[in-house]
C-alpha cells in the first residue's frame, strides 16, 4: 500500500498510495471522526511506468481547516484501517513546533542497511541496533512532518550490492525487478511514519537512474553506465511518479522545487541535481562528474532561480519570520574538494539570493556524515556566529544510513566547522521555539541520544497577531 501524505497548501493534504492494479477513480474517504468518514475526495491520477510493479495513486483533499486533526481511508486498501493526519499550522509567531529532517536515508533490512555488508562496504548495524526509520518512527509524535532532502531508497545500489556479494547475482535485465523491489520495500517501511505524518521530499542524485551514476566491477574489469537501465528507470521517473509535492500551490516545478508555510516558518525545497541554469552546460550533472543522464525539466533557462527569487520576495517576514532551505548537495563541507562532492555551481546560483533575502538555515546532505557549520557567506564566517548573524547557517546531515554506510570527513575540519562526526547514523530535529530562537538537534538513531545541539538567535521583526 505504501501510504504517504504531503501538504497541499494551508487547507489541503495530498494522499498517495500504491496498488497492483490501476484504479479508475482513486478515492479517499475522510472526516473529523474515525467512525464517521462522511466526506469523499477523488481523482483520476493512477499512474505507472515501464518496469514498475505498482500504480501510484494521488488524491488531493481540499477545503480543510488549518491545524485540524482528520481521519481518512483510501477506498482500495485491504486492512480496513483508518488513519489520521493533521493539516499544516496557520501563520503564527507564537506556536512552537518541531519537524524531523533526513537526507541520504535508504532501505533497511535484507536489501539494504542491516547487520552485515558485502565485500568493500562498511558500517553495518550492530546487532539489535535501532535503525533510522525505527528511530524516527518512535519519535513521530513529537514532530509535525518529515522532510527528506534527497537520496531516497537507494534502489540504484542493486548492482553494487550484487557485485559485492551482498545480494544474489542476477542478469542486467532481471536487475530491473531488484531495483523495483528495493523501492517498494523502502516505501513500505516508511509507511509507519508517512501514513500519519506528511512526507516532504526533494531530489537527490540517487533518484536519477538505476545505476548510481555508474558502477564498476573491478574483479571483472567492467564499468556499467546508465545505459544498462531499463525504460522507466532513468530521468527521475520513479521519483516523478511516486510523489506529488505542493509545486502547483507554490508556483514551483513538480517534485523538484517548491515551498510551503508551516506556522512561523517558510520551507523551500531546491533542486541541486538539474536546472541550475545561469549558463551551466550540464545542470543535471553538477561538476560534470556524474553521468546522471537526467533533466533538464524547466521550460527556460534560470527558471528555478527566477522562481526562488520570487518566492523569497513574497515571504512576509513580519508574520513568517523563519526561512529554511533544503537542497541535496552541500558547498560548505569538510570533504575532498571534488565536483561530485562539493557543488560550487549550486553556491554560485543560490547563495547570493540566500544572503539578499536573509535565509536563516540551509540544510543539505550528499556527504554521508554530519557537520554543523557557522553562519557564513562566500567562505567568510559571520562574526556573530549564532547570536543574530547576517549570514545563513549551514548544516549538512547525510548520516541517516543506507547500505553503503558512512563517509569519512577530511581532517582537520574546515575552519568554519563547529561540530562534525562520521561514525554514527542519525537524523535532525528542528525546534521552532518562537520568532527568535531555533534549535537544531542531531539525534543518534542507534540509541536516541543527543549527539549535537545548537540554537540560533535571530532578531526577526514581527507584528502582533
Amino acid at each position: 500500500m505504501q501510504l504517504r501524505l504531503a501538504y497541499a497548501g494551508p487547507t489541503g493534504m495530498m494522499v498517495s498510495w500504491n496498488t497492483q492494479a490501476k484504479l479508475e477513480q482513486p478515492t479517499v474517504h475522510w472526516g473529523t471522526s474515525p467512525h464517521r468518514l462522511n466526506h469523499k475526495s477523488t481523482s483520476n491520477v493512477s499512474v505507472t511506468y515501464p518496469t514498475s510493479s505498482t500504480y501510484n495513486n494521488h488524491v488531493k483533499i481540499e477545503g480543510l481547516r488549518p491545524n485540524q486533526l482528520y481521519y481518512y481511508q483510501p477506498k482500495h486498501i485491504q486492512s480496513g484501517e483508518v488513519y489520521s493526519f493533521r493539516t499544516s499550522r496557520p501563520v503564527s509567531i507564537y506556536e512552537p513546533f518541531k519537524t524531523a529532517v533526513v537526507v541520504d536515508l535508504g532501505t533497511m533490512g535484507k536489501d539494504g542497511l542491516t547487520t552485515h555488508v558485502g565485500a568493500g562496504a562498511a558500517n553495518p548495524l550492530k546487532p539489535g541496533e535501532t535503525n533510522t526509520i525505527q528511530s524516527i518512527n518512535s519519535a513521530k509524535n513529537d514532530f509535525d512532518f518529515l522532510w527528506h532532502v534527497g537520496d531516497i531508497a537507494y534502489a540504484d545500489y542493486w548492482l553494487k550490492e550484487e557485485i559485492q556479494g551482498f545480494l544474489p547475482n542476477t542478469t542486467i535485465a532481471e536487475g530491473a525487478e531488484v531495483y523495483e523491489r528495493i523501492l517498494n520495500e523502502f516505501y513500505t517501511e516508511m509507511s509507519a511514519i508517512t501514513a500519519t505524518r506528511p512526507y516532504m521530499v526533494g531530489p537527490g542524485n540517487h533518484e536519477a537512474n538505476c545505476d548510481n551514476g555508474g558502477t564498476t566491477d573491478s574483479v571483472h574489469n567492467i564499468t556499467y553506465t546508465v545505459g544498462i537501465c531499463m525504460p522507466g528507470q532513468t530521468n527521475f521517473t520513479g521519483y516523478r511518479n511516486h510523489f506529488r509535492m505542493p509545486s502547483t500551490e507554490s508556483g514551483g516545478l513538480g517534485n523538484f522545487w517548491y515551498s510551503f508555510n508551516h506556522g512561523m516558518a517558510h520551507f523551500i525545497q531546491l533542486d541541486t541535481e538539474t536546472d541550475l541554469g545561469h549558463g551551466y552546460i550540464s545542470p543535471d550533472e553538477p561538476g560534470g562528474s556524474e553521468a546522471e543522464d537526467s533533466g533538464p525539466f524547466a521550460s527556460y533557462m534560470n527558471q528555478q532561480t527566477n522562481w526562488l527569487q520570487k518566492d523569497l520576495a513574497a515571504v512576509d517576514r513580519r508574520k513568517t519570520p523563519w526561512i529554511i532551505v533544503g537542497g541535496h548537495r552541500p558547498w560548505y563541507i569538510s570533504a575532498k574538494n571534488k565536483s561530485s562532492t562539493i557543488c560550487l555551481e549550486c553556491k554560485d546560483v543560490f547563495e547570493p539570493l540566500f544572503l539578499q533575502y536573509s535565509v536563516d538555515l540551509v540544510l543539505s546532505g550528499h556527504v554521508h556524515a554530519y557537520e554543523r557549520n557557522a553562519p557564513m557567506y562566500n567562505y567568510e564566517v559571520d562574526p556573530a556566529d549564532l547570536n543574530n548573524p547576517k549570514y545563513p547557517w549551514y548544516i549538512t546531515n547525510g548520516a541517516a544510513g543506507h547500505y553503503d554506510g558512512l563517509d569519512s570527513l577530511t581532517r582537520p575540519f574546515q575552519g568554519y566547522s563547529r561540530y562534525a562526526q562520521d561514525t554514527a547514523y542519525g537524523w535532525s530535529q528542528l525546534t521552532f521555539h518562537n520568532a527568535t530562537h531555533l534549535t537544531h538537534d542531531f539525534i543518534a538513531s542507534g540509541n536516541g541520544s543527543l549527539l549535537d545541539t545548537a540554537t540560533l538567535y535571530k532578531e526577526h521583526k514581527t507584528t502582533c497577531e
